[in-house]
């Protein structure tokens, strides 16, 4: 297995973060197997979805829906409403796996690999690829 981490700059605000340039540089010049993501954050996710199209904002506005940034939340440290970034993982999981052809991602025509972060208290996350030959 081959593994690395890149750093992703998610700034201060609700975002849907587009790595999937990163991810097919990875695995650029390998043959088949399986690329596995994972971000070692309990505030962060990785989502598969169309982008550009209005569906990362759709996303995001579902994720605001749901969790609120407001004082409901048990775990309140940050930012008002930092506990939600907390429970966002349950819905929006910090992993995802791609199956890899020919050194080409597999993903479907309208399909991207995203970091979601709703912390807008650290700035700078990391996502492990790793690589896993057939």
């Amino acid at each position: 297995m081959r593994s690395e981490t890149i750093t992703c700059r998610t700034g201060d605000s609700d975002i849907v973060l587009d790595i999937s340039g990163d991810c097919a540089s990875f695995v650029a010049g390998e043959q088949d197997g399986l690329l596995h993501l994972f971000v070692p954050h309990a505030t962060a996710g990785i989502a598969i979805l169309e982008t550009g199209a209005g569906s990362d904002e759709d996303l995001l506005a579902a994720l605001r829906e749901l969790l609120p940034a407001d004082d409901r939340w048990q775990h309140q440290h940050g930012s008002p409403g930092h506990g939600r970034a907390h429970v966002m993982p349950a819905l929006v999981p910090p992993y995802a796996s791609v199956p890899v052809l020919g050194g080409r991602l597999q993903l479907g025509t309208w399909q991207s690999i995203c970091l979601v972060d709703l912390n807008v208290d650290n700035a700078e996350r990391h996502v492990r690829l790793s690589w896993l030959p057939h």
